[in-house]
C-alpha cells in the first residue's frame, strides 16, 4: 500500500496497492489536486477528468484507445436523512492499472480496498486477474450491496401495510410518501445502470484475461430481478396509497353519515323548542307540569324520527 504524494509537501487523497506490475488507485473524495495529477501522469482525456468532479454525470461508457472511462451509480440510505440517494463512482480501466474515484461512502468499495491494502490473500485474488476481473468483483460487491437497501424498501412496505388500518393516519400517508420517494431514486438509479453493465463486458474484454461473459451476464441478471422487485414494489405502495384514500374516503362519509343523523333528529326537537320558546300562549303552558309534557314531546318526536331513519334503513 502507498500514500501518493503530489507536489513536495502536498498530500493527495490517493492510496494505491499494487501487485506484479498492477496497480490500483483508489481516490477518495477527489479534488482538484488530484485531478491534476492524473492528467500530468496519464492520457486522459480531459473532459472525463471534468467529469470525476460532477455529482451529475450519467451512468456511461467512454471507450479510448487506451483505456475506458466509466461512470455508475449506486444507492446508499442515509439513516441521518432517513431519505435515499445515488453516490457516484468514476473508474478509468487500462491494461495494467485500475483508477476508482468516489466519495467514500461505498462501504462495500471501501471495504475491498482496505482488505487489498492488508491481506496478501485478498490481494492476490482480486488484483492477480488483471483490470478487468478487478472492476467485475467491484461492481459486483456493489450491485450485491443494493439488496439490503432493497430489503429495507421491503420492510417498510410491510410496515405500513400493517399501520394502514390503524388511527396513525397522519404517520401512514407520511410513511407512504417517504417509500414512493426511495423507489423512485432507485428505480432512476437502476435504469441507466442496466444498459452500462449490459455493454460493460463486451467492451471491457481486451482488459481481462479469462472469459468473464457468465459472470457479467449474471451481474446484469441481479439488476433484473432488481429492477422487477422495484416494479412491484411501485405496484404495491400505488396500491396502498389507493387503500389508504379509501379507508379516509369511507371514515369520512362515516363522520358526516353521523353529523347527518344527528342533525336530522335534533331539527324537529328544535323547532318544538322554539316554538315552545315564543312569547304567546300555547297548550297547556299554564300547567305546573308544562316543562314535563315539553320533554314528553319532544322523546315522542325523537323516537318518531328514529324509527323512521330505522326504516328507511339509514341508521
Amino acid at each position: 500500500m502507498e500514500n501518493i504524494q503530489g507536489n513536495p509537501g502536498e498530500k493527495l487523497n490517493m492510496n494505491s496497492v499494487s501487485l506484479k506490475g498492477f496497480t490500483w488507485i483508489d481516490i477518495t473524495p477527489p479534488t482538484d489536486k488530484e485531478i491534476e495529477y492524473l492528467a500530468e501522469n496519464y492520457h486522459f482525456h480531459h473532459l472525463d477528468l471534468d467529469d470525476t468532479l460532477s455529482r451529475r454525470q450519467r451512468p456511461k461508457i467512454d471507450e479510448y484507445k487506451d483505456y475506458l472511462f466509466l461512470v455508475f451509480h449506486f444507492p446508499i440510505y442515509s439513516k441521518k436523512d432517513n431519505v435515499l440517494t445515488s453516490s457516484q463512482i468514476s473508474v478509468f480501466i487500462g491494461q495494467d492499472y485500475l483508477i476508482t474515484l468516489h466519495k467514500g461512502v461505498l462501504k462495500p468499495l471501501v471495504k475491498l480496498f482496505r482488505e487489498c491494502e492488508i491481506d496478501e490473500e485478498s490481494r492476490e485474488e482480486y488484483l492477480g486477474q488483471g483490470a478487468g476481473f478487478l472492476l467485475y468483483r467491484i461492481l459486483d460487491r456493489l450491485v450485491d450491496y443494493c439488496q439490503p437497501i432493497l430489503n429495507k424498501v421491503s420492510d417498510g412496505i410491510e410496515d405500513v401495510e400493517d399501520d394502514i388500518f390503524s388511527e396513525s393516519r397522519g404517520t401512514t400517508i407520511r410513511e407512504i410518501s417517504r417509500l414512493r420517494r426511495d423507489v423512485i431514486a432507485f428505480r432512476r438509479i437502476i435504469w441507466p445502470m442496466r444498459a452500462v453493465v449490459g455493454r460493460l463486458e463486451a467492451k471491457s474484454r481486451r482488459f481481462m484475461a479469462l472469459d468473464m461473459s457468465a459472470y457479467f451476464g449474471d451481474m446484469v441478471d441481479h439488476l433484473d430481478r432488481i429492477w422487477d422487485g422495484l416494479d412491484e414494489y411501485k405496484e404495491i405502495i400505488e396500491g396502498l396509497n389507493d387503500t389508504h384514500d379509501s379507508i379516509a374516503t369511507n371514515r369520512t362519509n362515516e363522520t358526516i353519515r353521523i353529523l347527518t343523523i344527528i342533525a336530522t333528529v335534533m331539527l324537529p326537537v328544535t323547532v318544538v323548542a322554539s316554538v315552545f320558546g315564543m312569547n304567546i300562549p300555547l297548550p297547556f303552558m299554564e300547567s305546573d307540569y308544562a316543562i314535563f309534557y315539553v320533554f314528553a314531546l319532544i322523546l315522542a318526536i325523537i323516537g318518531i324520527v328514529l324509527l323512521l331513519l330505522r326504516k328507511l334503513r339509514v341508521i
